[in-house]
């Protein structure tokens, strides 16, 4: 059974993770989601269903385009085999429906959201916001006792990052704040992991990079911080709760 639910969660990611693809790419452009279908990015000639199977289409092709032979980038394989195997993680490693969908669906959210803010330095509200209610209804809907953790964790998360943006505007923004509130929503109490790691992930490279460029450049460097909540994100999700419990038994 657990070979068979993580493979139809492997297939499950890779599709989301075409359509992740998309909404990256179209979203933060304004252009919709449904049409015109999956074209070319030089030539614009629309990918034929065949071509269009997640990695393997792209594997075939040998990573180019069929038409115009123009290269197309790996990172649309990659982003559909990490989806597929973050997919693959969520099923395998949590044990109620409560968690395994709201890991599912916050994946389906992390990884646009990591790949617009990077190219866009933006956490849109039209994913963000969405998100939130997604949250809210899916705990009312698979376990309401939890609710009122989802929602403390929420405003927790999103009331500290937001004491950052007000104290260093520069370093942060919104954005920032209402992802870190939707991943609190998500996670609960492991949201403090998600923290934690984000700005550990964030201090190592803004130290790196003024180790490079030196303090005065490296200040007015600008590095999105969604990335770092991201993947913060994913390690809570995967292994937050085991962190959390060893952390309030064995250090507090």
């Amino acid at each position: 059974m657990p070979v068979a639910l993580a493979a139809l969660a492997a297939l499950g990611g890779l599709i989301v993770g075409s359509f992740l693809n998309v909404v990256a790419y179209r979203l933060p452009r304004r252009e919709s989601l449904v049409s015109p279908g999956s074209r070319c990015p030089a030539c614009g000639t629309a990918i034929k269903p065949y071509d269009n199977v997640p990695v393997l289409g792209w594997v075939l092709l040998r990573g180019r385009c069929r038409a115009c032979e123009e290269r197309i980038s790996p990172r649309y394989p990659l982003v559909e085999a990490l989806t597929g195997a973050l997919a693959v993680a969520v099923v395998l490693v949590k044990h109620s429906a409560h968690d395994v969908v709201l890991g599912l669906v916050l994946v389906g959210i992390l990884v646009p959201i990591a790949l617009i803010d990077l190219e866009h330095r933006i956490i849109p509200n039209v994913i963000t916001a969405p998100a939130a209610v997604a949250a809210i209804v899916i705990g009312l809907a698979t376990k309401p006792s939890a609710l009122p953790e989802q929602l403390i964790a929420g405003a927790a998360a999103g009331g500290f990052l937001l004491v950052f943006v007000l104290a260093y505007p520069r370093g942060m923004g919104m954005g920032d704040v209402k992802l870190a509130a939707v991943l609190g929503l998500y996670l609960g109490r492991s949201v403090a992991v998600a923290v934690l790691v984000a700005v550990l992930a964030g201090t190592i490279v803004g130290g790196a990079i003024m180790a490079r460029v030196g303090v005065a450049k490296g200040r007015k460097t600008a590095v999105p911080f969604g990335p770092f909540l991201a993947a913060g994100g994913v390690v809570a999700l995967l292994a937050g709760p085991p962190i959390v419990h060893w952390y309030l038994h064995s250090v507090v």
